[in-house]
């Protein structure tokens, strides 16, 4: 698969895993805390509300909508994909216009862990992409940290890599 693809798969990828926050046991987090940003931390909330915001991440990658995909980043955002440069703020519309372009269909995310606190979320899982008639292109795993803007959480780092093995050169 190009470099290209790649990295709008990282970029998507991360985009999910941030949506699907969910808590841990053993963090050490106030469940009443409130946020700067007028978010309520609930820890055991906040896997519920990672989901949802993944549903609609998700949603948007079958739709083909490079730009609600990219609204659930912050405006600081930074997208580290594989084989390639960090995209951030301004340029993440166009890195998951590409990696739809590129013929991404589907993405399934399944959140192992998360951690953090009111002022910043880290989300740990694998991911799967696909694309025409339901083919596996890719699986991997990513981070996602996420940060309250605005009254809810958006995306803030993303990073993830592909599992599959690498393609021998020619």
């Amino acid at each position: 698969m190009s470099k290209r693809f790649y990295q709008v798969l990282t970029a998507a990828t991360t985009v999910i895993i941030v949506a699907c926050n969910c808590g841990s046991p053993g963090t050490p987090l106030s469940e009443t805390a409130t946020t700067k940003d007028s978010i309520r931390f609930d820890l055991s909330n906040t896997k519920s509300i990672i989901e949802a915001e993944n549903a609609k991440f998700i949603d948007a990658i079958k739709r083909g909508d490079s730009s609600t995909v990219a609204s659930n980043y912050s405006q600081d955002a930074w997208i580290l994909p594989p084989n390639s440069d960090v995209v951030k703020g301004n340029d993440i519309p166009a890195f998951w216009g590409s990696f739809i372009r590129m013929g991404v269909k589907d993405l399934k995310l399944v959140i192992e862990d998360i951690s953090g606190n009111e002022d910043q979320i880290a989300e740990t899982g694998k991911y799967e992409i696909y694309g025409r008639e339901n083919k596996l292109l890719d699986q991997g795993k990513y981070i996602v940290v996420w940060k309250p803007v605005g009254g809810s959480w958006k995306m803030y780092r993303d990073i993830f890599n592909t599992s599959m093995p690498a393609t021998p050169a020619k």
